[in-house]
């Protein structure tokens, strides 16, 4: 594959000197942009969208043609894990994503087992394999995956929730059984992430979003350790280039040095944390990701603007900022308002690496 022309991410996520701080944004690709929208029905449907190599290559690049970032994201769904297992996932229209089967008792539960990356989700390998090709070295591509207990809400809830509330009960009435579903999943989180690096992913990222609802002890328990198990596992270098992890818990703030200690290269923050206080409460062991409010974006390019270089300041000067939003992007996004966000941050933070190199810019 062709070498990296832009390595900024990379060495960022690896606390390694830059010329300005790399951006990219979570859900780059999505409803938003009318391009997305047109490819999106020419699919059919989203979960046909995710399943086309050819697809998600085509809206995995589309934000790269509008906005200079720093990476490409695969495009894809947390959900394809326990939709390989067996699950039968499907989406709702306006009712999000539904299974038709749930991993909610034991038999059920003793019937899981890890898929196999390269034959049940060979869609998503072929699809990193494309989107590398396609690529040719002009950014990073970073895989992902949900994190354990973030997949095992939907499997034991069979659809999204507001407040988890099967699941909990298994955590507090069976916590045995949740260990097992936890215990499945975070296998199958370890060899799908390193299927994706095998592929030709180039950092990866753990979404760990419903974690951070779960009580203090129980999210160290049954979250953050079947994080630092996949952590872990994952194959940190290949072809001599080092592969950086990321790991997200939405609302995980309060955990920030636990997270920092799990092993993974960097720590992606919500809105809710201030990045100064962040980097003074972890140092020098991880970079820090983040952490615009997403709503931001609905205000007009001034009101960008200001909160874009609120951020940056918030970190203040170094490496080992990575800039990106708090959550995804809401649909509702005027994509003038990623433009902004992204000019803000090419304009603004060449001041904050005045020891970077020269280089990949």
């Amino acid at each position: 594959m062709a070498a990296l022309r832009n390595d900024t991410l990379i060495r960022a996520l690896l606390r390694e000197p830059t010329p300005y701080t790399p951006v990219w944004l979570m859900r780059q690709a999505g409803r938003y942009l009318p391009e997305y929208n047109a490819t999106r029905a020419r699919a059919g449907s989203f979960l046909a969208l995710c399943k086309s190599p050819q697809l998600a290559t085509e809206v995995t690049l589309q934000p790269l043609e509008r906005f200079s970032l720093d990476a490409a994201i695969l495009f894809s769904d947390i959900l394809t894990v326990p939709d390989a297992m067996g699950l039968g996932l499907h989406f709702a229209d306006g009712e999000g994503p539904r299974f038709e089967r749930t991993a909610a008792d034991e038999a059920s539960i003793a019937r899981l087992a890890p898929p196999d990356p390269e034959v049940e989700l060979r869609y998503v390998m072929d699809a990193v394999r494309e989107i590398r090709r396609a690529l040719d070295g002009r950014v990073p591509l970073i895989g992902f995956s949900g994190s354990p207990f973030t997949l095992a809400c939907y499997m034991v809830e069979g659809r999204g929730s507001d407040d988890f509330r099967n699941v909990k009960r298994l955590v507090y009435s069976r916590p045995d059984l949740a260990h097992r579903l936890l215990e499945v999943n975070a296998r199958a989180v370890a060899d799908y992430l390193n299927a994706q690096i095998a592929a030709g992913a180039q950092a990866v990222m753990i979404f760990d979003t419903w974690g951070g609802t779960l009580a203090h002890h129980a999210y160290l328990e049954f979250s953050l350790a079947y994080i630092e198990r996949v952590v872990g596992s994952l194959v940190r270098s290949r072809d001599g280039a080092r592969v950086p992890s990321i790991v997200f818990t939405k609302g995980g703030g309060q955990w920030l040095e636990a997270i920092a200690a799990c092993g993974c290269d960097a720590v992606g923050l919500d809105w809710t944390t201030s990045l100064g206080a962040a980097r003074a409460r972890v140092g020098d062991r991880v970079a820090l990701q983040g952490n615009l409010d997403p709503l931001v974006l609905l205000g007009d390019p001034a009101a960008v603007r200001r909160e874009t270089e609120r951020v940056l300041a918030d970190y203040g000067a170094g490496a080992g900022h990575v800039f990106n939003l708090g959550h995804g992007i809401v649909p509702q996004t005027p994509p003038e308002s990623v433009a902004a966000l992204v000019e803000t941050v090419r304009a603004v933070s060449p001041r904050l690496h005045p020891s970077g190199s020269a280089r990949s810019m």
